[in-house]
């Protein structure tokens, strides 16, 4: 598909909607559907408003359009050696910029590099009344007072359609390296936990199946430094990792009932009947089970976190929100889509 200037034509559908009150339901790829309540509504196609706007390699900045494949993205910066630093998961072919902006999705780097929203720099965006609106710039300077465009990732397009989206991008590393230990949970905690506060080129440790796995990044005598100093087994083939970031993996693919539980990294375990896999050194826990949702959550609340239900059941898949909360969204919702017709009840009822 070519690339193409969609712009007016969204926004028409919009101001249409708007207008008449009708709900819209904004798709590209379709391969984020999950976490997200089922939306009700007129599908708005986002996935032909693709295409790079500008890319300076040497300053490390891009902005693309929302429909521009992630595939396609990827290629384009591996050929200068950059990369989205967030790392988004990739669900397929069809997966877009515009959906990892809009679920606020990271890989497993994200508590070493940071999480998306740290690398949006701007967006352009149609809000619930088709008005065309600006956010942010492409230099991190520019960001001056409440960054609305940070906003608007993980919003799951329910305060605005996303146009486009200016990103600090990162060098590829110059080499890459895998460990491997197996350990029991507890002892992967608190190997995990000793190494946090080391100055290691580490951009990724989770454990699953009883290996702990850790993924170092950087210069190569760096990384071969800090594999003597961790003195786990080498695994050089990395696609573990790739496995992990788009949820490939057997742990994944064989969940009927998929939880994912945010907790502070140094977290007791969750001590749940269910599989357990632990990522992001911790703060990222995924459970597969049928486990109750009240027991999950209140489980979770407890260790200072919450729970997210991605897979086998999506009546309410987000653990719910305080009163206070829910009145800030609600006030965020009123004014960004006053009708509420973007994607309405796509995080909770209410919205």
């Amino acid at each position: 598909m070519a690339d193409a200037d969609l712009t007016d034509d969204i926004r028409a559908r919009v101001v249409e909607a708007h207008r008449w009150g009708r709900a819209l339901r904004l798709r590209a790829g379709g391969t984020r559907e999950f976490p997200g309540r089922r939306v009700i509504g007129e599908d708005l196609d986002l996935s032909g408003h693709r295409g790079i706007l500008e890319w300076e390699p040497s300053e490390l900045v891009i902005r693309a359009r929302c429909g521009t494949p992630l595939q396609e993205l990827t290629a384009a910066l591996e050929s200068e050696r950059q990369m989205l630093g967030f790392e988004p998961p990739c669900g397929g072919p069809s997966a877009t910029l515009g959906g990892a902006i809009a679920t606020g999705q990271s890989g497993p780097g994200r508590p070493f590099a940071g999480a998306a929203r740290d690398f949006v720099l701007g967006v352009g965006c149609i809000d619930g009344t088709g008005e065309r609106l600006g956010f942010g710039g492409r230099v991190i300077k520019n960001v001056a007072g409440y960054d609305v465009s940070r906003l608007m990732c993980g919003a799951q397009g329910t305060l605005g359609v996303v146009l486009d989206v200016a990103l600090r991008l990162t060098p590829l590393p110059e080499c890459t390296l895998g460990l491997a230990r197996e350990c029991e949970p507890i002892e992967a905690m608190q190997i995990m936990h000793a190494l946090r506060a080391r100055p290691l080129p580490v951009s990724g440790a989770a454990w699953d199946a009883g290996v702990l796995r850790f993924r170092l990044e950087g210069a190569e005598s760096a990384v071969r430094s800090a594999a003597r100093t961790i003195g786990a087994d080498a695994e050089p083939d990395t696609r573990w990792w790739k496995g992990l970031r788009d949820q490939h993996l057997p742990f994944f693919r064989d969940a009927t009932r998929l939880w994912r539980v945010a907790l502070p990294p140094t977290a007791a375990p969750l001590a749940l009947d269910a599989r357990e896999l632990i990522d992001w050194g911790g703060a990222q826990r995924w459970l597969s089970g049928d486990v109750d949702a009240a027991l999950v959550r209140a489980r979770a609340a407890q260790l200072g976190g919450h729970a997210t239900l991605c897979k086998g059941g999506q009546d309410d898949p987000f653990h719910p929100l305080e009163a206070g909360m829910l009145a800030l969204h609600q006030q965020l919702k009123r004014v960004f889509d006053p009708r509420r017709i973007l994607n309405p009840g796509r995080l909770y009822r209410e919205l």
